[in-house]
């Protein structure tokens, strides 16, 4: 598939939505276990660690593969795919606006010029990701409170992806499955400023300035350092996502008062916990997913261009 000519076929609004939300769900079935133990990490000063129903105690967990080791030993392997049925839900309606129609917002604020600046890119970007919540954001809930939770035991919160739904709903209000949602907003317009963003000028810079194509190379260098960028700017916005998402009903008045109490309570370094599992998933993630959606767009053109070809 590497071999197929995008400035021959442009791809259409259509295949840049359903390859952005293919390729993102085939990124999270790769990089799903990680995202959990950035979850469970980035809860730990909260929760003072998972109850453990067996030995009464509370688990706590060192690093990003003590993270996942603990969660296999203590909760067996299924437990890494906590919340993927609710993940992969978010792809399909999250990256699918959020990256699918990013180019077609980037060329409305542009007016269809083929100079494209930063502030357009961002403000794309910005919009985007913004749209993408609204939509998605009860899938993003019901994710983050699947990760949190432990797989066994008295502090299991739901049984299936659609009796979370149900339970948040009948506990919180509809409202609750919208819980976060302006950190959320502020979180993927950064996220999605960065990342595509930075991969789009990555990419410029990589074939204007050296001797690569557009082609596989390109894309992964490209995606490499648009999922770093990403880690160091949105992981403190990330961190009071999730603590915000997983709280107690009543716990935080707000958002920002999620974020002061962890300042107070826990220092700045608190906005970092769990970056090593949010650097090692993004930037995975990246790769798997630009790299993926790069090849499935020049695919699916290639199958519309031989479906419509005349015999």
């Amino acid at each position: 598939m590497v071999g197929f000519g995008p400035a021959d076929m442009p791809p259409t609004a259509m295949v840049k939505f359903v390859g952005a939300g293919t390729a993102a769900c085939i990124a999270d079935l790769f990089t799903f276990p990680l995202d959990t133990a950035k979850v469970r990490l980035q809860i730990q000063g909260e929760t003072k660690g998972t109850a453990n129903a067996s030995h009464g105690k509370a688990l706590q967990y060192r690093g990003v593969f003590g993270t996942i080791t603990t969660m296999v030993r203590t909760e067996g392997p299924r437990s890494l795919y906590n919340g993927l049925v609710a993940g992969l839900q978010r792809q399909m309606s999250f990256a699918s606006v959020r990256i699918g129609l990013y180019d077609s917002v980037k060329q409305f604020y542009t007016k269809g010029s083929e100079h494209v600046g930063v502030g357009s890119r961002l403000l794309a970007g910005c919009t985007t990701g913004a749209m993408a919540v609204a939509i998605a954001q009860p899938t993003d809930v019901v994710k983050v409170r699947f990760q949190a939770q432990a797989s066994s035991g008295v502090s299991r919160r739901y049984h299936g992806t659609m009796d979370a739904y149900r339970t948040i709903a009948k506990e919180e209000g509809i409202r609750g499955l919208w819980k976060g949602t302006s950190p959320n907003i502020a979180r993927n317009a950064i996220v999605n400023c960065t990342e595509l963003v930075t991969y789009d000028l990555i990419k410029d810079f990589l074939l204007r300035s050296t001797p690569m194509t557009d082609n596989l190379p390109c894309h992964f260098t490209s995606a490499f350092g648009a999922g770093f960028c990403t880690t160091v700017i949105a992981s403190p916005v990330d961190v009071v996502k999730t603590r915000y998402m997983n709280s107690a009903l009543g716990q935080y008045s707000s958002a920002l008062n999620c974020a002061l109490a962890m300042l107070t309570k826990e220092g700045p370094m608190a906005f970092y916990k769990g970056f090593m599992p949010s650097f090692l998933r993004l930037g995975s993630w990246n790769v798997v997913m630009f790299v993926t959606y790069e090849q499935l767009k020049r695919a699916m053109m290639a199958a519309r261009h031989n479906w419509t070809a005349p015999l």
